[in-house]
């Protein structure tokens, strides 16, 4: 009889990809917990709750942004190198989300004035 040994590396790779899962979950979870403290810490003022509390999203939402930078100039580069137009306009569009998203705050100041 012929033995395989493909259900248990199907059994692996997807008990891995829970375990991966779990612990990207659980670390976000643990970031929320030790920045959220540092956003709602005051002295009892409810509108400057809000203002940390908005300066925190913000903050995060600018971090997301240079991520972003740093992918669509990666993209950028690699498609340079390959000769790919297809990947250098997708790391284009990258990078100009990036510096919108970075952006954002100053962005919505100017427009509510």
């Amino acid at each position: 009889m012929r033995k395989t040994t493909e259900p248990t590396t199907l059994h692996r790779e997807g008990s891995m990809r829970i375990i991966r899962r779990y612990f990207a979950i659980a670390v976000c979870m643990i970031a929320a917990f030790l920045l959220a403290p540092a956003a709602f810490a005051t002295g009892g003022d409810p509108v400057q709750t809000i203002n940390n509390l908005s300066n925190f999203i913000f903050g995060a939402i600018k971090a997301i942004g240079v991520i972003l930078l740093g992918f669509g100039i990666a993209q950028i580069g690699l498609s340079l190198k390959g000769h790919d137009p297809s990947q250098r306009a997708n790391g284009f569009l990258t990078l100009f989300g990036g510096v919108v998203i970075f952006w954002a705050k100053e962005i919505l100041d100017l427009i509510t004035g």
